[in-house]
């Protein structure tokens, strides 16, 4: 393996913020990169997203809590002082006629780069002059053999570390345990052999000596392509399948997860059912396999920091087996090249329980389908609730119009709001997970 003391530098790399899909050419979307708040838009001008540092050089007031004004302009909510997409200002209301205010480049937004590679926008928070020369991390077996593949997407904004969020996914031997009745089954659970081949400053790669599944045949092997992005490679004779994780720092203890599951299948007839399953209803299922292991991520990183952090991990963990071996390579290749992207800062306080479950601020409110999925049920919850109420409430009048009800007025009076007061009931329980997650997961509810 290469020995190097040369450290990572985080800010010098592009980072995926949003899938394309979900972001709104209506109106800005703030997010925070590396403890930086950065405002995302789109120039009608240059058909381009556009990212900005989050802050009017006027008065410092958030540009993403203003709009997209007529001229198609990015407007500050506090002035009015509008902004293009080169990030100089256009229009400073306040100045008298003749004016020429706006030309300082004082009056300028710092503006970030952006670019567009497989569904997702990427911003590069470091030098400008950088953005060109580095690479975008894209999944590699995808650019190369675009055709044939099926994918689901999701996102959430993850109440840890980017490191521990990877730390997790590089540890394929935990998915029979805490995914037990989720994606993984406790009987699979069996001695795995992780061999890195190659470790490097810009990540490592490792391959699978047998699967976690006893029967699973074919190539299996690991990624890591510093400073977020990794994946599983499945490669078997029925299907080639890829777990993907791109692990983006918000701020120290919270990242953004942007997670791609890419199928091949021999056969067609997979893909068909993935491909007819609502995205909205996936990502239900996506938030309940996250929140398996969300709860003693959020405190397994305050205690790793409390006996020293990455620096002292061969203290900190008992790492017996082979089954840790990426573990222990990506904690290598942080102490190597300094790969810590927040050296020296804290992590907040421990959130509470109901916190660390929440679905609609970490997901739902930014994804473009789970808001409309949410819109469309409370409709047809409100709908079930009004002729429910409104047949239990006309059964009185009925009964008295008709001494003799004829079989139609009983269906009316019984069946009807039964039938819709199921539905509001159903309804219910399916807009309830948009907010919250379960408190016990599923691996906890019996002992089998």
């Amino acid at each position: 393996m290469q020995t190097t003391t040369e450290n990572f530098q985080s800010l010098e790399n592009w980072y995926p913020v949003h899938y394309l899909q979900d972001l709104d050419k209506t109106k800005p979307t703030p997010f925070t990169l590396l403890n930086q708040d950065i405002v995302i838009w789109w120039d009608e001008k240059t058909q381009t997203w556009k990212a900005f540092i989050d802050q009017c050089p006027h008065r410092l007031a958030r540009l993403s809590e203003g709009r997209i004004n007529e001229k198609g302009l990015l407007e500050c909510p506090y002035h009015g002082w509008a902004f293009s997409g080169d990030g100089n200002c256009q229009i400073i209301p306040q100045q008298p006629p003749g004016g020429k205010a706006e030309t300082s480049s004082r009056a300028c937004v710092s503006s970030l780069p952006t670019t567009e590679k497989q569904g997702l926008l990427f911003v590069y928070p470091g030098n400008p002059e950088n953005a060109v020369k580095t690479k975008i991390p894209v999944v590699e077996p995808i650019e190369e053999s675009p055709e044939g593949w099926i994918i689901l997407n999701t996102f959430r904004d993850l109440p840890y570390d980017a490191l521990t969020l990877l730390e997790n996914i590089l540890d394929p031997s935990h998915v029979a345990f805490t995914h037990h009745k989720t994606v993984g089954n406790r009987a699979n659970a069996a001695p795995l052999e992780l061999e890195v081949t190659r470790l490097e400053k810009d990540g490592f790669q490792g391959i699978w000596k047998q699967g976690l599944n006893p029967r699973q045949t074919g190539e299996l092997s690991t990624k890591f392509v510093a400073p977020g992005l990794m994946w599983h490679d499945i490669n078997s004779p029925q299907a080639r399948i890829l777990t993907v994780v791109y692990a983006v720092p918000i701020r120290k203890g919270e990242c953004r997860l942007i997670a791609r599951f890419p199928f091949k299948f021999a056969s067609k007839i997979p893909g068909f059912f993935i491909k007819i399953r609502p995205r909205w209803y996936s990502h239900i299922g996506q938030n309940t396999v996250l929140e398996d292991d969300q709860i003693f991520l959020h405190h397994q990183e305050r205690y790793l920091a409390a006996k020293g952090g990455s620096a002292n991990i061969n203290k900190a963990f008992y790492l017996p087996t082979k089954a840790d071996g990426f573990v222990t390579a990506f904690h290598e290749w942080i102490n190597k090249y300094n790969g810590d992207p927040f050296p020296g800062e804290n992590l907040p306080p421990a959130l509470p329980r109901e916190a660390l479950l929440e679905r609609y601020h970490s997901h739902v409110e930014k994804c473009s389908s789970c808001r409309q999925a949410l819109a469309n049920i409370q409709k047809l919850k409100n709908g079930c609730a009004i002729i429910t109420i409104s047949t239990l409430a006309i059964s009185p009048i009925l009964a008295f119009l008709n001494s003799n009800p004829s079989l139609l007025t009983v269906i009316i009076e019984t069946f009807i709001p039964l039938l819709f007061g199921l539905g509001w009931w159903k309804l219910n329980n399916l807009e309830t997970q948009f907010y919250q997650g379960r408190n016990i997961p599923p691996r906890n509810l019996d002992k089998n």
